[in-house]
């Protein structure tokens, strides 16, 4: 008992600052979710600057370069897809309300037609309790617009810090890993080096690679529902692509809604047939063709975990949670493994 009691002071000492610190973070969520934005951001720039710097480019000059080009994206941006975007989540968020109150009907209908004699109570209280859903549905609507509109202070104040804060983490990089290193112990050094190497490899590939694949899934989510004709392909294009970070799951919640407008606008169980065909497709190609061209390394987590992990980080972190949980999992593991090898040992 006495040799085990260290360890045991150890991990519970780990689980009070961890738990003191996830606390923290949730106090301060709105600096935590700048930091992340700037984290996230910096490292999708740091491979540019380091093939830059390969070719002979010094860093500043690199940073200044990307900062250009980001100025020229952020005008096109601003002018061009800001008010395209805007005019097409105004029409959704107006038409949302209409085609809520035609599904409602659609499930009324649906009740006199489907209640069998036998089953009359049973089957009322199941579409009654669909409609009351429906109702919330829409009453909550409004309220989540009202919040939308006061969280805009917040992500206003985002983008202005985020390019502040990514040009110090690009710019003091290697003074960082440099102070880093002098503080570890000279014993451990190396081993945590190289821990850290392939931390920052999974974390690095992870959030690069994710990106991608949700960007190839958002286009062509989009291309498919405008050739089939569905209302809103963009916003449903764009919600498949954020929907792709979920493993697993991020499938079925990505056809929901394009099955639900299709239905709604067409009443036709062709139609669903059409959206079910090409998501089928799109996914397909996004799990054996996109991801093992983007992602060099597969993570490697039990499915399980990796469900529970990203719904625990999700409700603590929000969207910066679900698509770190994965990476944080990983290099959890590959502490793990390094610690169960005795590669901490003097």
């Amino acid at each position: 008992m006495t040799d085990k009691q260290p360890a045991v002071n150890r991990v519970v000492a780990a689980l009070l600052v961890g738990g003191a610190l996830i606390a923290a973070g949730y106090a301060i969520r709105h600096t935590v979710s700048c930091f992340l934005l700037s984290f996230v951001t910096a490292y999708l720039l740091d491979p540019i600057l380091v093939v830059m710097e390969r070719r002979g480019v010094r860093r500043p000059w690199g940073i200044l370069f990307l900062y250009a080009l980001l100025a020229v994206f952020s005008v096109f941006f601003l002018i061009v897809l800001v008010p395209f975007l805007s005019l097409r989540w105004e029409a959704f968020i107006t038409g949302l309300p209409a085609y809520l109150q035609k599904g409602k009907q659609i499930v009324f209908a649906w009740k006199s037609r489907a209640v069998p004699p036998y089953a009359v109570d049973e089957w009322r209280w199941l579409f009654d309790t669909a409609a009351g859903q429906a109702d919330k549905l829409l009453a909550k609507l409004g309220a989540g617009v009202y919040a939308a509109a006061e969280g805009l202070v917040f992500n206003l104040f985002n983008l202005v810090l985020a390019p502040i804060l990514v040009f110090f983490m690009l710019w003091y990089k290697k003074e960082f890993m440099e102070t880093t290193a002098a503080w570890l112990p000279a014993s451990r050094r190396e081993v945590l080096l190289a821990l850290g190497r392939e931390v920052n490899e999974s974390i690095g590939g992870y959030i690069r690679g994710q990106f991608i694949v949700s960007v190839i899934v958002a286009v062509l989510s989009t291309v498919a529902l405008f050739v089939i004709g569905i209302d809103y392909p963009i916003v449903n294009g764009m919600f498949a692509g954020l929907a792709s970070v979920l493993p697993f799951i991020g499938v079925i919640l990505a056809t929901l809604p394009p099955l639900f407008f299709a239905y709604v606008q067409y009443e036709s169980g062709v139609v669903l047939l059409q959206v079910i065909g090409a998501f089928s497709v799109i996914y397909f190609l996004e799990g054996y063709l996109v991801k093992p061209l983007v992602f060099k390394e597969s993570m490697d987590l039990n499915p399980l975990v990796t469900i529970i992990v990203v719904m625990v980080f999700g409700e603590l972190m929000g969207f910066w949670g679900i698509l770190l949980a994965i990476p944080i999992a990983a290099a959890v593991r590959a502490a793990a493994d390094h610690l169960r090898r005795g590669d901490f040992r003097s």
